[in-house]
C-alpha cells in the first residue's frame, strides 16, 4: 500500500478539472453530494453508487469485551456502525491494479 490520503480539497480540484465547474461550484457540488450520502445514512437509508459501492447503517447489539490490558471484562453498549460493500466493478479495479503492479 502507498498509504497516500485522497483529502475532501483533492476531490474537489479533481471535480474542478473534469467538469469544468469554478473551484468553489466543485467545492459546492462536493459537499452537497457527502451531505446527501451522510444524511441519507443518518436517517437510516442505504445508499447505493453504481459501479462503486453501498453504504448501510447495522446495529451493533450489546456484547462483553475484554480490556487487553488488564483482561477485565467490559460490557460494550449497542452503537450503530457504518459498513461499506464495495462493487465487484471496484473490487476488480483495486484487484487489476494490484496484479498489474505486481510484475
Amino acid at each position: 500500500m502507498s498509504g497516500k490520503t485522497i483529502t475532501r480539497a483533492q476531490l474537489g480540484e479533481a471535480v474542478y478539472q473534469e467538469v469544468g465547474l469554478s473551484r468553489n461550484e466543485s467545492a459546492d457540488l462536493l459537499e452537497t453530494v457527502l451531505n446527501e450520502i451522510s444524511g441519507a445514512l443518518s436517517r437510516g437509508e442505504s445508499v447505493k453508487i453504481s459501479s462503486f459501492g453501498s453504504f448501510s447503517i447495522r446495529n451493533k447489539g450489546q456484547r462483553v469485551g475484554r480490556n487487553p490490558k488488564t483482561g477485565e471484562e467490559v460490557p460494550i453498549l449497542p452503537r450503530k456502525v457504518l459498513v461499506f460493500r464495495p462493487s465487484q466493478v471496484l473490487k476488480s479495479r483495486i484487484n487489476q491494479r494490484k496484479t498489474a503492479g505486481a510484475g
